[in-house]
């Protein structure tokens, strides 16, 4: 099936699809209404489609145990595009027209912030599940702002030092010319400093489709490694691509995060290298002991929707969960006392071990892990292509409070 093919069909599929709950028309109005903001067109589609997938799974699970403060949650979904000036029209119709108390969503680290100071101006919590640039609990950081999925420093310093210990110090960076793309970068630039490493960069513009200026300059580099930084659907062109030029059966080939979106959409031949991954629907060493919260959701959501959680299912089903608890916890839909509910809360959730939201920059504190893609994953499941070969705790891989307070004011309303 045609990429193009697929994006379509995993999105129409959504649309088409039964809502969460359908509630009573007297309950309607005593919903408590959160907004998703996701891109179902664009570069990142289908990234957001399973993140939404995830919130609504959350959303059952919150509705069954007596919903948020003994009310229904409804999800109010809202198509970003994968843009950010979109995104925060979304966010503003969400709020101000349909009534959500609060957002999650974002894939594009630029929707992420756009719409962090969107929310900012509003006065509404917002948990972005997908985004990760470093700004987002740096530099532009809110009160109001938390971040499920991993900061770029957690992901590169999780990956960055493995890459130079395996395959050498000559590194050549495809790089997304945007927020997300230039934070990745600062962060293996960071590295390289340390461990002595030398970079060679090329800055593609977001939805790149021919990649062939950029990766004809890397053969005669002569690097050590070519580490990928781009993602969704220029992801999946880049890989193709140095495959099709043979770069990838001659040079080891990363980089800081890897998608099972992407890597589905890709022939099985140029499915290589080792990458950072942020969940996976399988293995011990992610989800904990057979039977546990991880295996479950996994389980549920494959009979759900006919096909295994992504990392980005994982980071949707977090968010919308850990939001409906700290409405429980504030007993009030107020950003400041959510805010103030779900910083420094720790929590089990669908992976092995404890987690919390930092109280400094609101950044979720919780482990990555790396994986060595097979091309044609299991016997028993073809759709299974990550080798799961190493845990990075949080601590050991993101930014010290110390230095992120040189960094990041969250703002507190006096």
């Amino acid at each position: 099936m045609k990429r193009s093919h697929f994006v379509t069909a995993i999105a129409g599929g959504l649309v088409t699809a039964a809502p969460t709950f359908i509630p009573r028309r007297s309950a309607a109005a005593d919903q408590i209404k959160i907004g998703a903001i996701e891109p179902q067109t664009g570069v990142f589609a289908m990234n957001g489609v399973n993140q939404i997938k995830g919130a609504q799974l959350a959303v059952e699970h919150v509705n069954a145990r007596g919903g948020a403060m003994g009310r229904e949650v409804a999800l109010v979904v809202q198509d970003s595009a994968s843009d950010p000036g979109v995104g925060v029209q979304k966010a503003r119709e969400a709020v101000n027209q349909q009534g959500c108390v609060a957002l999650i969503g974002a894939v594009s680290s630029a929707t992420a912030l756009s719409v962090s100071g969107a929310s900012n101006a509003m006065n509404v919590l917002f948990i972005d599940s997908g985004g990760h640039a470093d700004q987002v609990t740096g530099s532009d950081c809110h009160y109001n702002t938390f971040r499920t999925c991993h900061s770029t420093w957690m992901e590169t310093h999780a990956t960055g030092y493995s890459f130079a210990k395996k395959f050498g110090k000559k590194w050549y960076l495809i790089t997304p010319d945007y927020a997300f793309g230039h934070a990745l970068s600062a962060g293996y630039r960071a590295i390289a400093e340390t461990v002595g490493a030398t970079i060679v960069e090329d800055l593609t513009p977001l939805g790149t489709a021919d990649f062939s200026p950029y990766l004809t300059k890397v053969a005669p580099a002569k690097p050590d490694m070519l580490i990928v930084l781009v993602a969704g659907t220029d992801f999946v062109n880049c890989l193709k691509q140095a495959y099709t030029f043979g770069l990838t059966q001659r040079i080891p080939v990363g980089g800081p995060q890897v998608e099972l979106e992407s890597v589905w959409a890709l022939p099985e031949e140029a499915r290589l290298g080792y990458w950072g991954t942020e969940w996976y629907f399988e293995g011990e060493i992610v989800l904990g002991k057979r039977g546990s919260e991880g295996w479950k959701f996994a389980a549920e959501y494959q009979k759900k929707f006919g096909s295994p959680p992504t990392m980005r299912s994982a980071f949707g089903y977090i968010s919308l969960t850990r939001l409906a608890a700290a409405i429980n916890d504030a007993k009030s839909t107020d950003a400041v006392k959510l805010a103030r509910a779900m910083e420094g809360t720790h929590f089990t959730s669908i992976f092995e071990g404890d987690a919390y939201y930092r109280a400094v920059d609101h950044q979720m504190m919780w482990p990555m892990w790396i994986a060595k893609i097979r091309p044609n994953g299991t016997p028993e499941n073809k759709l299974d292509v990550f080798e799961m070969v190493d845990r990075q705790p949080a601590d050991l891989i993101e930014q010290s409070v110390a230095e992120k307070k040189l960094v990041c004011n969250l703002g507190y309303p006096s």
